[in-house]
């Protein structure tokens, strides 16, 4: 047992830090439209600390071929995997994940559209809750979308960035991936229009 009173004022300060960090807003993001994100209540009180797990995985257990080019979700491990259809490629990045399991959908999905610089318009009921918010929001620092997006073929879900880094590696959405920018225009160059896409 460490007596050295030293020792647990660290503990306590390094405790403390902690838990003011994870008291940090966070905004939470839920497409509602071809062109719109629907932002949430502030989450500081329900997200949690920042975890990805990394580890390389096989894309054989997961996908039938390589066609196109497959996207691997694990919403458990926080994480995104993507190999080339040529297989010369592979990556691993940290993402947001859905907050709840309500908001999470699982399953089999694939790009239908890439985006460089998507716009951000408020849905009618945050305009409602909030009639101070712009009716739109274009590409720059201030967009909820980050610098590009990959819209699924799910209508109102998306992979694409943040400026609210933050976010990454925690439960902070409403239902889409996030990924830091330079992430996302990484994995924007090398998906194409039918992508696949698997969230588990």
């Amino acid at each position: 047992m460490n007596r050295n009173p030293m020792h647990n004022m660290n503990r306590r300060n390094f405790v403390a830090g902690g838990a003011a960090m994870l008291s940090t807003p966070a905004i939470a993001q839920n497409i509602d439209g071809e062109e719109t994100v629907e932002v949430e209540r502030d989450l500081s009180k329900v997200v949690r600390r920042n975890i990805s797990s990394f580890r390389s995985l096989d894309w054989q257990p997961y996908f039938p071929n390589l066609s196109n080019g497959a996207i691997l979700v694990d919403i458990s491990s926080r994480a995104l995997h993507f190999w080339s259809e040529d297989e010369a490629t592979y990556k691993l990045y940290p993402t947001s994940v859905p907050l709840t399991e309500d908001l999470t959908r699982l399953g089999r999905t694939k790009v239908v559209r890439k985006v460089v610089g998507p716009s951000w318009r408020p849905t009618p009921a945050m305009k409602e809750r909030n009639p101070e918010w712009p009716d739109f929001v274009g590409p720059g620092p201030d967009n909820p979308l980050g610098t590009h997006a990959l819209y699924l073929s799910w209508t109102y879900y998306r992979i694409h960035g943040t400026h609210d880094t933050r976010k990454i590696g925690r439960r902070s959405s409403n239902g889409c991936i996030g990924l830091f920018n330079e992430h996302i225009s990484e994995l924007f160059e090398l998906t194409k229009v039918g992508t696949q896409v698997l969230l588990i």
